[in-house]
């Protein structure tokens, strides 16, 4: 009986903490899957979706390991309000740490809703920008939609941005 209760108080202990990261990991596995059924199509969504050249999307997806990290690269810079060149320079000695870890040290505050959203993985690979409203059928991380208001919709956690970047169509 002892036994029974040790392995479903070690089981309690790792269930929240595995359910906290499944959001994130959860999508950024989709997005890999998605990226490498069709890389260039891929690059050129993420150039659409966050107003950057595809050559500096390519430059990105050649420096970091996965193309998800890409992604999320692109999407902590447009929430951070940072160049794709200041995150890759948190993300390369900070990798390891997460994504969280990376967020915090470009200033994203962890009770913010950009925070929230991407702990959730309450994010979206649209390949549409994220100006245009009505995002349907993309790659998404939870089922709450565009966020009702609160800042979560199309992945920017603004609402469709600042009009950094968003210009070029």
């Amino acid at each position: 009986m002892k036994r029974i209760l040790s392995i479903l108080a070690v089981v309690a202990l790792l269930v929240p903490a595995a359910a906290f990261a499944g959001g994130l990991e959860v999508f950024l596995s989709n997005v890999n899957v998605q990226a490498r059924a069709d890389m260039p199509g891929f690059s050129v969504g993420l150039s659409t979706q966050f107003g950057v050249p595809v050559t500096q999307v390519q430059a990105v997806l050649r420096t970091v390991h996965e193309p998800a990290d890409a992604f999320m690269v692109l999407q902590l810079g447009q929430m951070a309000h940072r160049p794709p060149e200041t995150v890759l320079a948190v993300y390369q000695p900070n990798r390891k740490k997460g994504w969280g870890a990376i967020a915090k040290d470009l200033g994203i505050k962890p009770g913010s809703a950009e925070f929230h959203a991407l702990k959730n993985g309450d994010l979206h690979f649209t390949g549409r920008n994220a100006g245009r409203g009505g995002d349907r059928g993309e790659v998404g991380g939870s089922d709450h939609g565009n966020g009702g208001g609160k800042g979560h919709g199309g992945g920017n956690g603004h609402g469709g941005g600042h009009g950094k970047g968003h210009s070029k169509s």
